[in-house]
């Protein structure tokens, strides 16, 4: 049994969806889940916009100690909330004000600012674009590229195999689903071993492993046996209704 809260967590198996459940199952916090059907556009009706009125997901809700609901949306605000307010012994984080706790910040940043959009972009263009523009791919697919060095550089310095510190944290965490399904977008990790070597040290923590299978069984991993042919047949599905998405965004 974990500790009761009142959280309950709208996602969908996506690499910012399951950031959310990994630091739930690392915190030991019991929470609801709510598994968002996208491709039926259950993020964009109404009930879910009071929730998360940019129709994304992740997005949480829990009550204050005085009772009152709130929300969080945005994947690195709910990584934010929860350790700020469930991890009083700094098991998974820093006390504020530390370098430790900077550092923390800077690579969330770092993530949600870098990390992820250019991988989302990678993964556009290299998967799911009707057509194969080379400039898209290349420019996405190298900047990924840079991206995961600069990883791979920082923990090849590190003495714990983390990216802050001593310990695991949410920087750690943010980043290591966009690291898990590299190869979907376009990127071999054999080419950044302390990175390649990180991802499978998390992969060893029980927490982490059950967090990415929320809301549904995290198939990332398995994308590196598959060859480009069956990468790209996978992707057909998706492609279809993210560009049936598109135009309908167009349209408002």
């Amino acid at each position: 049994m974990g500790i009761k809260t009142d959280i309950k967590l709208y996602t969908h198996a996506t690499p910012n969806g399951i950031k959310a459940s990994i630091l739930l199952e690392e915190l030991g916090l019991e929470y609801e889940v709510y598994d968002i059907n996208m491709k039926a556009d259950e993020q964009k009706e109404p009930w879910f916009l009071e929730i998360n009125p940019n129709g994304r997901i992740p997005a949480m809700t829990d009550k204050l100690p005085d009772g009152k609901q709130i929300r969080i949306f945005e994947s690195g605000a709910i990584l934010q909330y929860l350790v700020d307010r469930y991890d009083k012994d700094h098991k998974l984080s820093y006390p504020h004000g530390t370098e430790e706790y900077w550092e923390t910040t800077s690579w969330l940043m770092w993530q949600m600012g870098g990390l992820g959009p250019m991988r989302g972009q990678a993964n556009h263009f290299k998967r799911y674009a009707p057509e194969k523009i080379e400039y898209g791919i290349n420019r996405y697919v190298n900047e990924s590229r840079r991206l995961y060095r600069t990883m791979d550089t920082h923990l090849a310095k590190s003495p714990s195999g983390y990216l802050v510190g001593d310990r695991l944290t949410i920087a750690d965490i943010s980043c290591w689903p966009w690291v898990a399904d590299a190869k979907w977008g376009g990127v071999d990790l054999a080419e950044f071993p302390s990175l390649k070597k990180w991802l499978y040290k998390l992969l060893e923590r029980p927490g982490l492993d059950k967090g990415r299978n929320v809301p549904t069984k995290h198939t990332a991993l398995e994308f590196e046996s598959m060859s480009e042919e069956e990468l790209d047949k996978k992707a057909e599905a998706t492609r279809n209704w993210i560009q049936s998405g598109m135009k309908k965004d167009a349209g408002k």
